[in-house]
């Protein structure tokens, strides 16, 4: 089993509902997103995929988050934006691009993470 991971950060405004702590108010975090993609067997020039395909793919997925204030934005209107629901958004948009590779060799994505802070993080595994 091979395995290729891509980070990239992004800042976020929002308020968790019903959390009855200080993060129910607005406020914001600086968030990194690490996407793992594995596979099997490597395509004729040795990868499993190239990092510049994962990299276009996350970039799509923050573009639409990044610098804003995310509990205004679908899913995030209605869904809580917690790490966890978060880390489970980034799986699912980034699936909708990876179906699409047309790699010699078939990968999947085996698992998203998404860092609040330096010291905490959530994870999310189908």
């Amino acid at each position: 089993m091979f395995e290729v991971s891509v980070e990239q950060t992004f800042a976020v405004g929002q308020a968790l509902r019903n959390y009855k702590g200080k993060c129910e108010n607005v406020h914001g975090h600086n968030f990194r997103v690490r996407v793992t993609v594995a596979g099997e067997k490597l395509d004729s020039t040795g990868l499993l995929v190239d990092f510049l395909d994962v990299k276009s793919l996350i970039d799509r997925t923050v573009a639409y988050l990044d610098h804003q204030f995310i509990n205004e934005l679908p899913p995030f209107d209605t869904l809580n934006p917690s790490a966890e629901n978060m880390a489970r958004y980034f799986f699912e948009e980034i699936s909708k691009g990876l179906n699409g590779n047309s790699s010699e060799a078939p990968v999947r994505l085996s698992e998203v993470k998404v860092w609040e802070t330096d010291a905490a993080s959530a994870t999310y595994r189908p």
